[in-house]
């Protein structure tokens, strides 16, 4: 199955064109299932997509909004993702959504797990939209080439929704190698599956994982093998 490559001449028309398709996901998901449930990643390239759709007018009261993975810090910490979600996404309109957090009192993700695991459970089986990012070392959520804890994040034989990992130093993880992440299992339930990805080197790294059969040295290209929407813009 071939992701649906979605691609824009330039970022702010990227950014309208998601903020439109997310908010009618969740909007519809609101009309049909009485809730929706949204799945978020940090990083900057959604950051204005967050911003926008802050503002958008729907029942977000009736939103549920979770993290796709975490690095083990504080939330006043500046490499938090709840924190980046709660200053960009969370606000505005968007303040009265709930919010599960991933981070937990646990001093290592791996004690934090079952914990984690316990948040998520309130979460429907299938959440109705998940934006993914990826880096250029082909990671996406929290799935690190390699990564101590992988084989666990990415089975498919568990249904398990939070795994802990211990990512291999690099330019990427930075000194943050501690991370708690969806599981592949359950990212891959999502009703719809978006990733966003701007940039000619991202693109080159998108391009080489379609082709990729290695998961372990190239995660993303696990999840580009169930159906994906790709949103990309230079």
């Amino acid at each position: 199955m071939s992701p649906t490559e979605i691609f824009f001449e330039n970022r702010v028309d990227l950014v309208a064109a998601l903020v439109d398709q997310i908010s009618k996901l969740l909007s519809d998901a609101i009309a049909e299932r009485g809730q929706a449930s949204f799945l978020v990643s940090g990083g900057s390239s959604p950051l204005a997509v967050y911003e926008a759709l802050a503002e958008r007018e729907l029942d977000w009261s009736k939103v549920v909004v979770a993290l796709v993975d975490e690095r083990w810090v504080s939330l006043d910490h500046a490499a938090s993702n709840e924190a980046f979600i709660r200053r960009h996404l969370l606000r505005a309109r968007a303040a009265a959504a709930k919010f599960i957090a991933m981070k937990t009192d646990e001093p290592s993700a791996a004690l934090g797990l079952a914990n984690c695991e316990a948040r998520y459970a309130d979460l429907p089986g299938h959440a109705d939209v998940c934006l993914l990012g990826m880096g250029s070392d082909g990671h996406t959520a929290s799935l690190f080439p390699n990564a101590v804890g992988l084989d666990v994040a990415m089975s498919l034989a568990t249904a398990a929704r939070c795994a802990a990992i211990q990512a291999h130093p690099s330019e990427v993880t930075g000194s943050h190698t501690e991370r708690m992440t969806l599981t592949q299992y359950y990212l891959t339930q999502a009703r719809k599956r978006i990733l966003l990805i701007t940039g000619a080197d991202k693109r080159d790294v998108y391009s080489a994982a379609k082709t990729s059969q290695d998961f372990g040295a190239t995660p993303v290209s696990a999840m580009l093998q169930a159906e994906l929407d790709v949103y990309w813009a230079p």
